[in-house]
């Protein structure tokens, strides 16, 4: 059986509407850090319930929840384990992939935030992705997040999600 994981990161306080709606129809959700706001994971509403978050460089500055989100999150999924960090330490502007898989090696998927640019990059392993900037802050031509579909039978799905700022928010 599959598990379908939605992904998003830097919502800098506002995580778009037809985001919201792609979360509800998956099973667990991700946030990659820069939440800025409670509100935001209260908002994602995944099937399970399940929203895993971590802390991004803007969250310290910000409140978010009564507990202290972890800097570092790994989670075990059928077929594997994604491991989730903001990124930031791997480099400032862009964190290194290298640093990644050599700090998370035993991951199937290294999940990091920061950039505000969607990265899916498969070139050796483990894979190291970046959904994008979720809400309207440098979003880089519109709010953006993944779907992983995660199965112990099948090879791991990843789809890119792109939504245009010029369409109405919901």
């Amino acid at each position: 059986m599959a598990t379908t994981v939605a992904v998003v990161s830097d919502t800098h306080a506002f995580l778009d509407p037809r985001i919201i709606e792609l979360i509800r129809e998956c099973d667990i959700a991700i946030h990659a850090g820069d939440i800025c706001g409670a509100d935001i994971l209260e908002k994602m509403q995944p099937k399970t319930g399940k929203v895993i978050a971590v802390t991004g460089n803007n969250d310290p500055y910000c409140h978010i929840t009564n507990k202290k989100l972890p800097k570092v999150l790994s989670v075990d999924l059928p077929g594997g384990k994604i491991t989730i960090e903001h990124g930031h330490v791997h480099g400032a502007h862009q964190p290194c992939h290298d640093s990644l898989r050599n700090t998370h090696s035993d991951a199937k998927v290294i999940i990091y935030g920061h950039t505000h640019k969607q990265v899916i990059d498969k070139s050796s392993n483990p894979w190291v992705v970046n959904p994008g900037a979720a809400g309207n802050t440098r979003n880089h031509g519109g709010p953006s997040c993944l779907v992983i579909t995660c199965s112990e039978d099948t090879e791991w799905k990843i789809e890119k999600f792109r939504f245009s700022e010029n369409e109405p928010n919901i």
